[in-house]
């Protein structure tokens, strides 16, 4: 039997103090708030997203950072078998668009309590509102863990699942990197991954709130390379663009410093440029007495409108059937390509996830433990892998806290 100190009861912690306890070790699961699974209570608006109902290949697709990393832990660990133990738990599912599992109940705290619950009945001794000031290793091997009310825990493996640095009021604060720089481990540079993006154009602010369904964005580098595409909802906001295709375009765009990224936007992406000068021409006749400004209500949403006209360059009082076809064209150019110009992410506190962590290449991906220091192991988002949204970065929190409890 080791003595074994898991740092973060979030989903990863937990996840590999329950299996390491199941394995007979003596395991304490230390965390800083209040409560286990803050970060799962938020996650999904609420709802909790647990993993997807793909197949593992699509998983590992599914991820943008370092994603031959996780093939160990996927196919030792899978979505099925994160399903089979929820269901267990008592959490009952459901899967929905894009293969997205949710609680039938909707609930992310079910997800939490259920978790919780399973540690507990494992045997972990959970301690709440202490912090680790340090972990101390002896000869090359994990010695012990300093509280910060200086009491010492003597142990032979510890797992650190503290998170990555994004919704820091639920505690992810940048501990663990902290603790692995201390150990001899290198930290890729962390940014906000899954996140909203602020935009130059002096227009974004007159379209705030407003949320488009069914659009398509193209997003380019400064070589003008198609680095993304995706269809889906977006939505404006006071600073720029958010919603799901923007927080997955913003897990490639890897620096907006170096890189003056642009998001073209497809208004209208289930006509060609043929068949929307077709529906405009008949909105055109439709309203051919009407000014160029009161033309376009059947076509666009009320708030884009006024935004659409200033850009196409007509005179929003030019009678519609003195409209040219040169300008009908410019017209369906700017509705099928609507330039945004990528100022920078929004701050990391407002990500879903962090990019970055730990390197990868100093962690056994096999076993998630240490190649610098031994038994030292780590789990969840403080590692440098990421993915898009979908339940995906669920599925590497409970994937790499299975291998490391169970290696530990």
């Amino acid at each position: 039997m080791k003595n074994v100190v898991v740092i973060g009861a979030g989903p990863s912690g937990m996840m590999a103090s329950s299996v390491a306890s199941n394995k007979g070790h003596k395991v304490t699961l230390i965390e800083k708030n209040n409560r286990v699974g803050r970060k799962i209570i938020i996650t999904g608006k609420g709802r909790c997203n647990i993993t997807n109902d793909c197949d593992i290949e699509e998983l590992i697709d599914n991820v943008t950072t370092n994603k031959k990393f996780l093939y160990s832990a996927f196919y030792t660990f899978t979505n099925d078998d994160v399903k089979n133990m929820f269901e267990n738990l008592g959490v009952k599912l459901k899967t929905e668009r894009g293969n997205r599992v949710f609680p039938v109940s909707d609930s992310a705290h079910d997800v939490s309590d259920a978790l919780f619950k399973m540690t507990k009945k494992t045997g972990v001794n959970i301690l709440l509102n202490t912090k680790v000031t340090k972990i101390i290793q002896r000869d090359g091997k994990v010695d012990k863990v300093i509280l910060d009310n200086n009491k010492e825990i003597k142990c032979d493996s510890v797992i650190i699942a503290t998170g990555g640095m994004s919704y820091p009021r639920t505690g992810s604060t940048g501990d663990g990197y902290k603790f692995a720089k201390n150990l001899g481990h290198t930290i890729v540079d962390t940014k906000p991954s899954l996140v909203g993006i602020e935009i130059k154009q002096n227009f974004i602010k007159d379209l705030n709130k407003l949320s488009l369904r069914n659009i398509k964005i193209n997003v380019y580098n400064s070589k003008d390379k198609l680095i993304y595409t995706d269809f889906g909802e977006m939505e404006f906001t006071e600073y720029g663009v958010d919603g799901p295709v923007i927080k997955s375009a913003s897990c490639i765009m890897k620096d907006t410093i170096k890189e003056n990224y642009k998001i073209i936007v497809d208004l209208k992406p289930a006509l060609s440029e043929e068949k929307l000068d077709i529906r405009i021409q008949k909105d055109f006749n439709k309203y051919s007495n009407k000014k160029f400004e009161n033309s376009l209500d059947d076509l666009l949403p009320k708030k884009i409108i006024p935004i659409i006209i200033n850009l196409s360059g007509i005179d929003r009082n030019l009678v519609v059937h003195q409209i040219s076809k040169e300008q009908r064209k410019s017209l369906v150019d700017l509705i099928k390509n609507l330039t945004l110009t990528v100022k920078k992410f929004r701050p990391i506190d407002e990500a879903i996830i962090t990019s970055g962590g730990i390197k990868v290449s100093e962690i056994n991906s096999s076993t998630m433990e240490s190649k610098i220091i031994k038994g030292l192991f780590f789990a969840g988002e403080v590692i440098d892998v990421d993915a898009y949204t979908g339940g995906f970065n669920l599925q590497i929190a409970f994937s790499t806290g299975y291998l490391a409890g169970e290696n530990c």
